[in-house]
């Protein structure tokens, strides 16, 4: 089976047709529990996300900030295995008919086996991979096997990459760009800054693909904002902290219902 590469595309190419720029969220998989968190990312996509990011927990994590850690903390604590992250993909994808990527770090890839990872994340209907660790010199064999099963190669780029070092990213890459909005993990922030419209300038210089930003945005008028210069708005610590603190599962899940029609209604207007 190949994988949803081309609904990614066909849906960040509908989001700009609408003057519009895409909702991306992401919610870690095995958060609060593998069952709620299938409910939690299919609530997210029934809520107004264009695409989702279903997150592999990692004990180790270099981009993901506190709020991140924790659920994933918890979920690892759960005994969440890759299996479980199939399976959220695969019944996210079943539920909604949109895309849903994977986002890990490259060790539990590498473990697992890459021809073993991409087919089944194919089988499950997945739209690709965002590897945030994994270097573009080193990607030959991922990029090989994610062609071969129809999906994206995500990679990120940040407001440190040079230009000649984003040409090369950028000619690697599939399905979008990751724009880390700043240096730094993942988290809220209280404003998203220049770095990230410079970023996303300098990378369309070398691209034709969409450019999503990533990195601190909270909230509609936020989502509004980079909506303004992106292609695509990715948000993940705030989903996860509504989970966080919801008083049960149930509201957890109303919560970040919620914040994505409210999101997706801010990358529908200009700030």
């Amino acid at each position: 089976m190949s994988g949803n590469i081309r609904l990614l595309s066909d849906t960040l190419a509908a989001a700009r047709a609408e003057d519009r720029a895409a909702l991306v969220a992401y919610l870690p998989a095995g958060f609060p529990t593998v069952e709620g968190g299938i409910e939690a990312v299919k609530a997210v996509l029934d809520g107004g996300a264009d695409v989702v990011e279903v997150g592999l927990p990692h004990s180790d994590p270099v981009l993901d900030g506190p709020v991140i850690q924790t659920a994933d903390d918890v979920a690892l604590r759960g005994g969440v295995r890759i299996a479980d992250v199939m399976r959220t993909v695969r019944e996210a994808y079943e539920a909604t008919g949109k895309p849903v990527l994977v986002m890990t770090y490259w060790n539990p890839v590498d473990r697992y086996g890459v021809e073993r990872f991409t087919a089944e994340l194919a089988e499950a209907g997945g739209a690709g991979c965002i590897l945030p660790d994994l270097p573009v010199q080193e990607s030959g064999l991922w990029r090989e096997h994610a062609e071969k099963h129809g999906l994206a190669t995500v990679f990120v780029v940040a407001p440190s990459s040079r230009d000649e070092r984003l040409a090369t990213i950028t000619a690697a890459g599939s399905g979008f760009l990751y724009a880390a909005s700043l240096m730094g993990v993942t988290g809220t922030r209280e404003s998203v800054g220049g770095q990230a419209a410079d970023l996303v300038r300098r990378t369309r210089a070398t691209t034709d693909l969409p450019v999503c930003v990533g990195l601190g945005v909270s909230d509609a008028a936020q989502a509004a904002e980079v909506a303004s210069f992106a292609d695509g708005v990715i948000v993940g610590s705030a989903f996860v902290k509504r989970l966080l603190d919801a008083e049960d599962q149930a509201a957890g899940i109303a919560a970040v219902r919620e914040l994505a029609g409210e999101l997706a209604r801010g990358v529908r207007r200009t700030p």
